[in-house]
């Protein structure tokens, strides 16, 4: 297109994660033009599902930014979405039509990280419903934990649940001391193991990450079985940060909705260690997008 140089370039950002999706563009200048909610956007859901949130976050935005269709036809998008690393996930995205000049999909954790140090060499641990360190240095991924739960995601919200659950089952059978934090969770059950039991068979990580904030609550008190619990997701949390700066990351910043609960409890030597973030996964996103331009300027200049 001969008159592309000249056209200008827009940049749309989307971080589609399991609670919500968010969107906004962008101009060369960094100006925001538009912005955009909608609801959860995770391939759990869905291929179809998902990119229907996508599509009504973006739309939102390129109708505050009062785009045509000349204008939409020069965006660049980045979409950072939860569970792209599912299988044939990223295929069945990059096959849905859109009506773009480019779009290119990461996991919302590569957003986030993108984001978290403006596009540079560095990594994140996420601490939320779930958990999971991951980053890049000179061109490698790195990644820790992050598998799933039960199996993993050690000092998420989920894990805090868990750990809750556990034992205030033991304290109910006397294997442990009746704290106010496990007095609580059998409050829920009635003070029956079998209605725990029942809620058990149909519970999500989401669900077990409900408690968290009880949790953490009793653990400020000074609970003892909550004051346990919390240390020891901080301590996961210490370990997934000191082993991403082993693997070679420059930096580290902990993000997500249990960052700062758990802050306080981190080792010294870890807090000290921690960055703020720079921006946020739309940020990251938008980056992505920025790349796709400076590729297609790259491969122009050497005549591809």
């Amino acid at each position: 297109m001969s008159s592309g140089a000249a056209s200008p370039h827009y940049f749309l950002g989307v971080d589609g994660g399991g609670t919500g999706c968010r969107a906004r563009i962008e101009d060369e200048a960094g100006i925001v033009l538009g912005q955009g909610l909608s609801g959860p956007a995770t391939t759990r859901l869905g291929i179809e599902a998902a990119w229907a949130s996508v599509a009504k976050a973006f739309g939102a935005a390129i109708e505050e930014a009062g785009f045509a269709a000349a204008e939409i036809a020069g965006i660049r998008a980045g979409v950072g979405l939860a569970g792209i690393g599912r299988k044939g996930a990223l295929e069945a995205f990059r096959g849905i039509g859109h009506p773009f000049a480019s779009i290119d999909f990461v996991s919302d954790g590569v957003a986030a990280c993108l984001g978290a140090h403006s596009g540079q060499d560095g990594a994140i641990v996420i601490a939320g419903t779930g958990s999971i360190g991951l980053g890049f240095v000179e061109g490698r991924d790195l990644r820790v934990g992050g598998y799933g739960f039960p199996i993993s995601d050690e000092g998420s919200g989920a894990d805090l649940g868990l750990k809750a659950m556990q034992l205030a089952l033991r304290a109910h059978d006397g294997r442990h001391e009746r704290t106010a934090l496990l007095a609580e969770v059998m409050q829920r059950f009635k003070d029956d193991p079998f209605e725990a039991v029942a809620w058990m068979d149909r519970a999500s990580a989401t669900d077990y990450a409900a408690m968290a904030p009880m949790v953490i609550r009793h653990a400020d008190q000074g609970d003892p079985a909550g004051r346990r619990i919390v240390q020891g997701a901080a301590d996961q949390i210490d370990t997934f940060v000191r082993v991403l700066f082993e693997k070679g990351a420059p930096r580290v910043t902990l993000l997500g909705g249990l960052s700062s609960p758990l802050e306080p409890w981190l080792a010294p030597d870890v807090r000290r260690r921690l960055k703020p973030a720079d921006g946020d996964a739309v940020s990251g996103a938008i980056i992505l997008a920025r790349k796709s331009l400076c590729r297609q300027r790259r491969h122009a200049r050497r005549g591809i």
